[in-house]
């Protein structure tokens, strides 16, 4: 592993059951029936461009869409404000793959809005630096357009990184990139991501099973860092070796 790309929603923070609350009085508003886990299943992971007009069963116009959107979202940001921790074992993880100087990217389906409200309130804004989000790219989870980015935003070749999601979809779409996936299974079982559609080399029950599971080598004590060229050996020379005093 030379590049860890984590999912945020589900896998960075437990915060589906608020995005459930925020679906659920979102519903009750517009008429619509609560969403299933078949529904979770079908939905969970994809953009809310792809989301919202599977939910009214009709297309939407550019505005109905961003109305919407908003008004979902702006319930989940009120909902999970002085609600939302890092998922156990994740500042642990964080702290050996910074050890081991691997670098570590976001790849979400979550809106920008979203994005800086979540990470803020995990108090990992100014630690993950590096996120990638669904409309910056053309194609959506299951696709691996975003898993794509974040590994050339690292630079890292995607057969070299490790993806971790919680939904099935965003596991296929790290699959279809090329990544190899670790699947917490937080919101779905772990027959899901074994099925053949999906197919997650590992399943976890949460981030910090990784450290005992597909990322156990991360506890080891890092190499050394080769050492660093001393100024004299560094500077180049201002004097030629056939020069004299």
């Amino acid at each position: 592993m030379r590049a860890a790309i984590f999912d945020l929603d589900g896998t960075l923070v437990d915060n589906m059951p608020v995005h459930a609350e925020a679906f659920a009085i979102f519903a009750r508003r517009h008429g619509l029936a609560p969403l299933t886990m078949e529904d979770r299943r079908r939905l969970d992971g994809r953009r809310n461009r792809e989301i919202f007009p599977d939910l009214f069963g009709r297309p939407l116009t550019d505005e109905e869409q961003a109305h919407f959107a908003e008004e979902k979202e702006a319930l989940y940001r009120e909902l999970s404000t002085s609600r939302l921790e890092p998922v156990a074992g994740l500042v642990a993880l964080l702290d050996r793959l910074d050890a081991h100087a691997v670098p570590v990217a976001i790849a979400t389906s979550a809106p920008p809005e979203n994005v800086r409200h979540t990470l803020a309130e995990l108090r990992l804004d100014s630690r993950i630096s590096c996120v990638v989000r669904g409309d910056e790219v053309r194609r959506g989870k299951p696709f691996p357009d975003v898993f794509l980015l974040a590994a050339e935003r690292v630079g890292v070749e995607p057969a070299a990184c490790v993806a971790f999601e919680d939904a099935p979809i965003g596991s296929a779409a790290a699959r279809a990139a090329g990544m190899k996936t670790v699947a917490v299974a937080s919101s779905f079982t772990p027959d899901v991501f074994l099925a053949p559609t999906v197919g997650a080399d590992w399943v976890v029950d949460d981030v910090a099973a990784d450290l005992e599971g597909p990322g156990r080598q991360l506890t080891a004590v890092p190499p050394p860092a080769p050492p660093r060229a001393s100024a004299r050996e560094s500077r180049p020379s201002s004097v030629s070796p056939s020069s004299t005093s």
